[in-house]
Protein backbone atom coordinates (compact mmCIF):
# COMPACT_ATOMS: atom_id res chain seq x y z
CA UNK A 1 0.00 0.00 0.00
CA UNK A 2 1.29 3.47 -0.72
CA UNK A 3 1.93 5.83 2.39
CA UNK A 4 2.76 9.30 2.08
CA UNK A 5 6.33 8.96 2.32
CA UNK A 6 6.30 7.21 -0.76
CA UNK A 7 4.63 10.36 -2.57
CA UNK A 8 6.03 13.54 -0.38
CA UNK A 9 8.68 15.62 -1.47
CA UNK A 10 11.70 15.45 0.19
CA UNK A 11 14.17 17.99 1.76
CA UNK A 12 11.36 20.52 2.51
CA UNK A 13 13.46 24.04 3.21
CA UNK A 14 12.11 25.30 5.92
CA UNK A 15 11.50 29.58 6.73
CA UNK A 16 12.58 30.06 10.14
CA UNK A 17 10.31 31.48 12.58
CA UNK A 18 12.02 34.91 13.03
CA UNK A 19 12.91 35.17 9.45
CA UNK A 20 11.34 38.16 7.59
CA UNK A 21 8.90 37.40 4.91
CA UNK A 22 11.31 39.37 2.40
CA UNK A 23 13.80 36.52 2.78
CA UNK A 24 10.70 34.10 2.52
CA UNK A 25 9.84 35.68 -0.18
CA UNK A 26 13.11 35.08 -1.94
CA UNK A 27 13.72 31.66 -0.79
CA UNK A 28 10.45 30.95 -2.69
CA UNK A 29 11.49 32.66 -5.62
CA UNK A 30 14.76 30.46 -6.01
CA UNK A 31 12.97 27.07 -4.88
CA UNK A 32 10.28 27.93 -7.58
CA UNK A 33 7.92 27.12 -4.86
CA UNK A 34 4.45 29.09 -3.37
CA UNK A 35 4.36 28.42 0.41
CA UNK A 36 7.34 27.05 3.15
CA UNK A 37 7.25 25.32 6.05
CA UNK A 38 7.53 27.67 9.12
CA UNK A 39 10.52 25.45 11.25
CA UNK A 40 11.79 26.34 15.04
CA UNK A 41 14.01 24.14 17.19
CA UNK A 42 15.55 21.18 15.35
CA UNK A 43 13.09 21.16 12.16
CA UNK A 44 9.64 21.69 14.62
CA UNK A 45 7.17 22.41 12.34
CA UNK A 46 5.21 25.62 13.62
CA UNK A 47 3.07 26.60 10.79
CA UNK A 48 3.13 27.27 6.71
CA UNK A 49 3.70 30.30 5.19
CA UNK A 50 2.26 30.86 1.59
CA UNK A 51 3.17 33.64 -1.05
CA UNK A 52 -0.66 34.49 -0.52
CA UNK A 53 -0.23 35.01 3.25
CA UNK A 54 2.86 37.51 2.48
CA UNK A 55 0.41 39.17 0.02
CA UNK A 56 -2.58 39.34 2.18
CA UNK A 57 -1.01 39.58 5.61
CA UNK A 58 1.50 42.21 5.02
CA UNK A 59 1.59 44.02 1.88
CA UNK A 60 -1.67 44.04 1.71
CA UNK A 61 -1.67 45.70 4.95
CA UNK A 62 0.64 48.36 4.35
CA UNK A 63 3.41 46.33 6.52
CA UNK A 64 6.60 46.03 5.46
CA UNK A 65 7.92 42.49 4.88
CA UNK A 66 11.52 43.24 6.08
CA UNK A 67 10.59 43.90 9.29
CA UNK A 68 7.29 41.67 9.79
CA UNK A 69 8.54 37.86 10.54
CA UNK A 70 7.51 34.36 9.61
CA UNK A 71 6.49 33.88 13.35
CA UNK A 72 4.44 37.07 12.88
CA UNK A 73 1.94 35.44 10.28
CA UNK A 74 1.85 31.80 11.09
CA UNK A 75 -1.32 31.26 12.41
CA UNK A 76 -2.97 28.00 14.02
CA UNK A 77 -1.77 24.68 13.98
CA UNK A 78 -0.99 23.32 10.54
CA UNK A 79 -2.43 19.84 9.64
CA UNK A 80 0.11 17.14 9.03
CA UNK A 81 0.30 13.41 8.60
CA UNK A 82 2.87 10.92 9.40
CA UNK A 83 5.05 9.46 6.49
CA UNK A 84 3.98 6.23 7.16
CA UNK A 85 -0.08 6.83 6.73
CA UNK A 86 -1.56 5.58 3.97
CA UNK A 87 -2.39 8.19 1.41
CA UNK A 88 -6.05 7.69 1.23
CA UNK A 89 -5.67 9.14 4.69
CA UNK A 90 -3.77 11.75 3.54
CA UNK A 91 -6.35 12.50 0.70
CA UNK A 92 -8.84 12.86 3.45
CA UNK A 93 -7.17 14.91 5.27
CA UNK A 94 -6.07 17.55 1.90
CA UNK A 95 -10.14 16.92 1.15
CA UNK A 96 -11.86 17.65 4.68
CA UNK A 97 -9.34 20.63 5.28
CA UNK A 98 -9.41 22.42 1.71
CA UNK A 99 -5.13 22.57 1.48
CA UNK A 100 -3.40 22.09 -0.99
CA UNK A 101 -0.20 21.07 0.55
CA UNK A 102 0.72 19.11 3.24
CA UNK A 103 3.78 18.88 6.18
CA UNK A 104 4.47 15.19 6.91
CA UNK A 105 6.23 14.33 10.30
CA UNK A 106 7.71 11.77 12.29
CA UNK A 107 6.67 11.27 15.60
CA UNK A 108 6.96 12.26 18.31
CA UNK A 109 9.31 14.33 17.68
CA UNK A 110 7.17 16.26 14.92
CA UNK A 111 9.96 17.24 12.91
CA UNK A 112 9.66 18.27 9.38
CA UNK A 113 10.56 15.32 6.77
CA UNK A 114 8.74 15.96 3.60
CA UNK A 115 5.75 18.04 1.87
CA UNK A 116 3.02 16.41 -0.09
CA UNK A 117 1.65 19.14 -2.76
CA UNK A 118 -1.49 18.63 -5.40
CA UNK A 119 1.44 18.00 -7.92
CA UNK A 120 2.93 14.66 -5.78
CA UNK A 121 -0.61 14.14 -5.72
CA UNK A 122 -1.23 14.20 -9.43
CA UNK A 123 1.80 12.16 -9.84
CA UNK A 124 1.38 9.68 -7.27
CA UNK A 125 -2.27 8.35 -7.52
CA UNK A 126 -4.33 7.09 -10.22
CA UNK A 127 -6.65 9.26 -12.44
CA UNK A 128 -9.77 8.88 -10.72
CA UNK A 129 -8.19 9.75 -7.37
CA UNK A 130 -6.54 12.95 -7.98
CA UNK A 131 -10.10 14.28 -10.47
CA UNK A 132 -11.68 13.38 -6.96
CA UNK A 133 -9.60 15.11 -4.99
CA UNK A 134 -9.20 18.07 -7.32
CA UNK A 135 -13.03 18.47 -7.83
CA UNK A 136 -13.21 18.53 -3.60
CA UNK A 137 -9.75 20.81 -2.64
CA UNK A 138 -10.64 23.42 -5.03
CA UNK A 139 -14.60 23.44 -4.92
CA UNK A 140 -15.76 26.81 -4.56
CA UNK A 141 -17.24 28.19 -1.37
CA UNK A 142 -20.47 27.95 -0.53
CA UNK A 143 -21.75 31.18 -1.04
CA UNK A 144 -22.23 33.32 2.47
CA UNK A 145 -25.81 33.79 3.68
CA UNK A 146 -27.09 36.76 1.92
CA UNK A 147 -30.88 38.31 2.17
CA UNK A 148 -32.65 37.30 -0.75
CA UNK A 149 -35.03 39.65 -2.25
CA UNK A 150 -37.72 38.75 -4.83
CA UNK A 151 -38.48 41.70 -7.41
CA UNK A 152 -41.96 41.64 -9.18
CA UNK A 153 -41.44 40.58 -12.71
CA UNK A 154 -43.45 43.16 -14.77
CA UNK A 155 -44.00 45.89 -12.19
Amino acid sequence: MTNAGDIMHRGAECVREHETLAAAARIMKDRGVGALPICGERQKLLGILTDRDIVLKCVAEGLDPQQVTAGDVAQGRPMTVEADEDVEQVLRVMEQYRVRRLPVINHPEHELVGMISEADIARGMPQALVAEFVTAVCAEDPPRSKEVRETPQNA
